[in-house]
């Protein structure tokens, strides 16, 4: 788990546990994902998921459930976040 510094993102801290958004698709992370994958990635754009925690390279591990209750989980850099207020 990264932990030497938490992520600031529109002048707030976010720590593992809190809301955040999802603003915008990383380039590349819909590549070769199922057209089911790629759907619940888009459709969570914009809405409050969790950040679980920080991987060892520093990006964030979302977790979101998709309309059929799928759970999914994603590894973002911090850019790619805000914090929800």
């Amino acid at each position: 788990m990264y932990t030497p510094r938490m992520t600031k993102t529109k002048g707030k801290r976010v720590k593992p546990g809190q809301m955040v958004v999802l603003v915008e698709v990383p380039p590349g992370l819909l590549d070769d994902l199922p057209v089911e994958d790629q759907q619940a990635i888009n459709e969570v754009v914009g809405k409050p998921i969790q950040l679980n925690e920080y991987d060892e390279d520093g990006r964030v591990e979302l977790e979101f459930r998709d309309g059929n209750g799928a759970s999914h989980y994603i590894y973002v850099n911090p850019e790619f976040i805000r914090a929800v207020n």
